[in-house]
């Protein structure tokens, strides 16, 4: 007896089809299963046997072979529950196997019978859809998850008994629906706003230039002076999601099973803020079977560290290739897997290990060796990838205490907006391009020209004023940025000049 029913796996964020094929045989009760089952599938034999006898039919006495294919793949998770169940019924006769082929199945079993939600029901959703297969049968929990995938009959069911009745029965059933644009729509609000922010006005300028251009940026100053506050603040001025980047994110939140109880779809930029007690692992992703990792909760978001010196230094290394690449490659013996971490990187610090250092009101008890021990931290490398350096002084009473309101996070990020327009339409015979933070040394060259003033400053910049070499890209890169966001074909002198401001860990002395 010989059965073939169709199911499904992930492998990093993308799926595949399975096969899971049940053959009974004998008298001798044995139950295998084959195809390279990590820990939670070999399980599934127990849970499928008393769901089996729960839901009124009885379990062979018979030697049970299921394989999963293509067997050269691990895998992981209880989601191959449903199928096999179904399988061994089909095997039996107890299911009709006219419609088998047609849907893929996917579900966890409990030992009554009833199911339990999967992970990454989209991206198994988007594959099917992809492959021109029917439908997918999958716990109801997950409907609203997997109907995002248009195109796609979409059966929602409570219990393994639910899923065999349609198997046997001639009625159809309505399938799932949703309605994207709405939800989409309704999704895209903030709970924050940076007309709460009083005072820090520069800093706001300069995380608006940050948002225009998709550069990195670390704020330094002593405690309290709102870094974290504004930080928050800074998804609310980038461009809105589109419905791209939204399933695109979705499916990482998906398959790691983080996606908010209730939600479907992910419409905004995602803020992530690990401590700075967190493992490589943790921050790029990893494990026996690779899991992501913060950076790829944050694509398409931003990536907040927070008191970035006291991060370990291994952790603030492996952070060079996804800032470089926008994607993140884990290797294991069996496999490698690939996420994606395009994210914009937003870091704090104090200015010295006590954090009052130029601190008017405070003074600073560190000694100038300790500072730039605590400074010297962060590798050259790493401070490479960030173009811009703000200082955040401490925010006085009488901005505090004032009743007036700065701009909103939607009138920022209108003039945001616009100026990635204009990088778009500046890029358009770049794919890979999208903003100003990703140009090359020969995109730098021919977007970025100076005139002799704005040279002029530069070379004071380098010379005068001690800025390093690696800050010369970064200055012309943020520089056509200020310009984008004034609506200004040419970078001027002025817009030169802001950018100069933003390299305050690049100077002499102490930074």
């Amino acid at each position: 007896m010989l059965s073939t029913v169709l199911s499904a796996a992930v492998l990093g964020i993308d799926a595949y089809i399975v096969k899971v094929e049940s053959h009974l045989e004998g008298d001798m009760p044995y139950f295998a299963t084959v195809g390279l089952p990590e820990g939670a599938v070999r399980e599934s034999k127990e849970r499928v046997k008393a769901a089996i006898k729960n839901s009124g039919f009885r379990f062979p006495i018979k030697r049970i072979t299921v394989n999963l294919a293509p067997a050269d793949i691990r895998k992981e998770g209880a989601a191959f529950d449903l199928p096999i169940a179904v399988g061994i019924l089909a095997a039996l006769g107890h299911v009709n196997d006219t419609k088998l082929g047609q849907y893929i199945i996917l579900g966890e079993l409990s030992l009554d019978g009833s199911l339990r939600p999967i992970h990454g029901a989209l991206p198994i959703a988007v594959e099917v859809a992809k492959e021109k297969i029917r439908g997918i049968i999958l716990p109801k929990e997950n409907a609203d998850e997997a109907a995002m995938a248009v195109e796609l009959e979409v059966i929602p069911v409570a219990s393994l008994l639910d899923t065999v009745n349609f198997f046997n029965t001639d009625e159809s059933r309505l399938s799932h629906s949703v309605d994207l644009k709405k939800i989409f729509s309704d999704r895209r609000n903030y709970h924050l706003d940076f007309r709460d922010v009083k005072g820090q006005e520069h800093v706001k300028r300069a995380l608006e230039v940050a948002a225009a251009g998709g550069h990195n940026i670390v704020m330094i100053g002593p405690p309290g002076s709102g870094k974290t506050m504004l930080a928050k603040r800074i998804p609310t001025i980038l461009p809105d999601l589109s419905l791209r980047e939204s399933l695109e994110t979705t499916k990482i939140y998906s398959v790691a099973g983080h996606l908010p109880s209730g939600d479907a779809l992910i419409a905004t930029r995602q803020f992530r803020s690990p401590h700075h007690t967190i493992s490589d692992a943790g921050l790029i992703g990893g494990g026996t079977i690779p899991k992501p990792g913060e950076v790829s909760f944050a694509h398409n978001g931003v990536l907040f560290l927070d008191e970035l010196p006291e991060f370990k230094k291994n952790v603030l290394e492996v952070l060079r290739q996804p800032l470089e690449d926008g994607k993140v490659t884990i290797s294991r013996a069996m496999l490698s897997l690939t996420y994606p971490a395009e994210f914009m990187l937003a870091a704090a610090m104090n200015p010295c290990p006590c954090g009052y250092f130029s601190d008017p009101t405070h003074e600073c008890s560190c000694g100038a060796m300790n500072i730039q021990r605590y400074l010297a931290r962060i590798s050259g490398p790493l401070l490479d990838r960030i173009d811009i350096h703000i200082d955040v002084p401490a925010v006085k009473y009488k901005e505090l205490s004032s009743e007036a309101t700065g701009e909103s996070s939607q009138e920022i990020r209108m003039r945001v907006e616009k100026a990635r327009k204009s990088q778009l339409e500046r890029f358009k015979d770049h794919p890979r391009l999208f903003c100003n933070a990703r140009m090359e040394s020969a995109e730098i060259r021919k977007y970025c020209q100076v005139d002799a003033q704005g040279a002029e400053l530069l070379k004071m910049a380098i010379t005068n004023l001690g800025l390093s070499a690696r800050a010369y890209d970064r200055i012309l890169k943020v520089s056509r940025t200020i310009a984008d966001l004034s609506l200004s074909e040419r970078i001027t002198p002025e817009h030169v000049s802001e950018a100069i401001q933003y390299r305050s860990l690049d100077r002499t002395g102490l930074y």
